[in-house]
């Protein structure tokens, strides 16, 4: 059992809560929840290792057999020090230090997502999972949009990161990745419904942030503004709610045009 605050693995782990940098040189990042360690299992993820609390749940506990059983380091910690890890305040008691993907850009893109200044990790989380559950090809993340894997993106994405390619990239490879896709901007003015716009031909959603909205450089990119009618009279939606709603709109037009 590890008891030592000092030790290399414990010292990884709060280094990898940390900053993007600390993420980035050490190749990793973290899955805490008995969930998220299973779907990273369940994808054949590189693990580097995992800990399991003295006070874990049974499930977590499950879990864990799982991953020794897959041939997967399973350390012991105290209650104490897993609670000094923990990033929830209820943790099931089990974390894993996951490798950075690598991911492999579609070789034939037709519907990618970019997520454009968004800073919120619990609606880029939001945003990730509803990429994933609508079978969208990438998702793109440009400079001014937060890290993808820091713990409450992956927390808020529950499990999307394992089926879903990443990719934080400068404007230029943005612009080489996305060329001949039309780019559709979700916005509030000087947009077309999108009821009335066809989705169906190969696209780039844009979704802007929070508070400002898109940057210059993604509206530079844009073909058509696109809107959601809310004739209730609220003047917009947050990005997480707005991303979603017009992602299943375009899954919804093209699966019409299929039937």
């Amino acid at each position: 059992m590890l008891l030592s605050a000092q030790n290399p693995k414990i010292k990884l782990i709060r280094a990898l809560a940390g900053k993007p940098k600390e993420r980035r040189e050490n190749g990793a990042f973290l899955a805490e929840g008995a969930r998220l360690v299973e779907d990273a299992l369940n994808a054949a993820w590189k693990f580097r290792f995992a800990l399991l609390s003295e006070e874990a749940s049974p499930r977590a506990g499950q879990t864990a057999r799982r991953l020794s059983q897959a041939g997967i380091t399973v350390e012991a910690v105290s209650g104490e020090i897993f609670a000094s890890l923990a990033e929830t305040g209820s943790s099931q008691g089990i974390l894993a230090a996951l490798e950075l993907p690598q991911p492999v850009f579609p070789p034939d893109p037709h519907f990618l997502l970019l997520l454009d200044q968004i800073r919120d990790p619990g609606n880029l989380g939001t945003l990730l999972r509803a990429a994933a559950a609508v079978g969208a090809q990438a998702v793109l993340l440009p400079p001014e949009t937060t890290d993808p894997f820091a713990p409450k993106v992956v927390r808020a994405a529950m499990g999307a990161h394992f089926r879903l390619p990443i990719f934080s990239l400068g404007w230029a490879e943005i612009r080489s990745r996305i060329n001949g896709l039309k780019v559709f901007l979700a916005e509030t003015e000087k947009a077309s419904s999108c009821w009335r716009t066809d989705l169906t031909p190969p696209l780039t959603l844009v979704i802007g942030g929070e508070a400002e909205g898109a940057s210059p450089q993604a509206r530079e990119l844009t073909d058509e503004n696109i809107a959601i009618p809310m004739p209730g009279g609220m003047e917009s939606l947050n990005a997480a709610m707005a991303g979603t709603v017009l992602m299943f709109e375009v899954l919804r037009q093209r699966q019409e045009k299929i039937r």
